[in-house]
C-alpha cells in the first residue's frame, strides 16, 4: 500500500468519524424539531381551549372535554415517543461503533465507495 494510499484510507477513517458526529447532531435536531412542532400545537390547542371558555352550550362542552382527553393522549404519547426514539438512536449508535470496531477495514471500504459514488455524482453537475 502506498503512502498517499495510506493517506486516503485516513481520510475517509476521519471523516466516518466527523459523519458519525454529524449524524447524531442531525438526528438530535429533528427530534427536537419535532418535539418543537409537536409542542406548539399543543399549546395552540391549549389556547384555543382557553378562549373558548366562555362559550356555553352542551355540544361545546363535550368537545372541550374530548378535545382535553386529546392533549393528554398526545402529551403522554410525545412522552413515550421522544424517550423511544432516544433509545433507538443510542441503540443504533452503539451497534454502529460497535460494527466499525469489529471490522474497520469493511468500513473503511464502504466509507471509500460511498465517497467515490458521491463524487462520481458530484462531478456529474
Amino acid at each position: 500500500m502506498t503512502t498517499k494510499q495510506r493517506a486516503d484510507l485516513s481520510e475517509v477513517a476521519s471523516t466516518s468519524v466527523i459523519d458519525k458526529e454529524a449524524h447524531r447532531r442531525n438526528l438530535r435536531q429533528a427530534q427536537d424539531a419535532l418535539s418543537a412542532e409537536f409542542q406548539t400545537l399543543v399549546h395552540d390547542t391549549e389556547s384555543l381551549l382557553r378562549q373558548t371558555s366562555e362559550v356555553a352550550g352542551h355540544q361545546v362542552q363535550e368537545l372541550r372535554a374530548k378535545i382535553g382527553d386529546n392533549l393528554t393522549r398526545a402529551r403522554g404519547l410525545l412522552k413515550e415517543t421522544e424517550q423511544s426514539l432516544e433509545q433507538q438512536g443510542r441503540i443504533a449508535v452503539e451497534k454502529t461503533e460497535e460494527y466499525v470496531q469489529q471490522h474497520p477495514w469493511q468500513t473503511i471500504g464502504v466509507a471509500a465507495g460511498v465517497g467515490f459514488l458521491l463524487g462520481l455524482l458530484a462531478s456529474r453537475r
